[in-house]
């Protein structure tokens, strides 16, 4: 029993000795892939958006006039919100970035990016989005749009990270949200009042561009 046990630690050992070089790997080869890519946004949004849908409508047109501007645009590379986004980047030229995500169901990667790039590890994948965006556009979106929205907050609140623009688009989706920051972690001082202004909440994608445009320069 005692041999087997033994046996059972060492082959964990080795497995994430090997893992650790997996991980690796996967960060040496996304830093050396998105080093050139700048000025870039990264888009999120839910995967389950169809074609014809005011949202991927809205995200295509973002993606659209932000790479009319010299942006290039990043998003998770799969369908929905994310095919959309890469699909208003390439449809005018612009660089279109699809950072894929290897998952056993939904996300297959789309084929408007024009650079696409495959991660076993979401750790991995999220630290490319916040390292090469200088802005990040929060499309409606389910549990992973939330957590990317929610580590762009923390890592900006905590001043991990320069701030950077982080629009939350689609008021009426978004407004529950807003109102729960407001009415439940500011009333109960689970945040501070200026935390707030670290995110805005828009509706047009004129509107949007001209944000991102003013504070990124390029």
């Amino acid at each position: 029993m005692r041999d087997e046990k033994q046996y059972m630690i060492d082959s964990l050992k080795r497995g994430e000795s090997w893992r650790m070089f997996r991980i690796i790997s996967e960060f040496v080869d996304g830093f050396d892939e998105l080093t050139d890519v700048y000025p870039a946004v990264s888009i999120f949004g839910s995967a389950r958006v169809p074609p014809g849908d005011p949202v991927y409508e809205k995200t295509e047109r973002i993606a659209e006039l932000l790479a009319q501007r010299g942006y290039a645009v990043i998003t998770g590379g799969g369908g929905g919100v994310m095919e959309a986004a890469n699909k208003g980047a390439a449809s005018v030229g612009g660089r279109s970035v699809g950072l894929n995500i290897e998952l056993p169901m939904e996300q297959k990667p789309n084929t408007f990016a024009n650079m696409k790039f495959s991660f076993r590890y979401f750790f991995v994948r999220k630290v490319m989005f916040i390292k090469y965006a200088q802005a990040y556009v929060i499309m409606p979106g389910g549990f992973g749009t939330l957590d990317e929205v929610s580590e762009a907050l923390t890592l900006i609140q905590t001043r991990k990270i320069k701030p950077f623009p982080v629009i939350m688009v689609g008021s009426e989706f978004w407004a529950p949200l807003v109102d729960w920051f407001k009415n439940t972690l500011l009333e109960q001082k689970m945040i501070s009042k200026e935390d707030l202004d670290i995110f805005r909440v828009m509706d047009d994608p004129e509107e949007v561009v001209r944000e991102i445009c003013r504070v990124v320069v390029i």
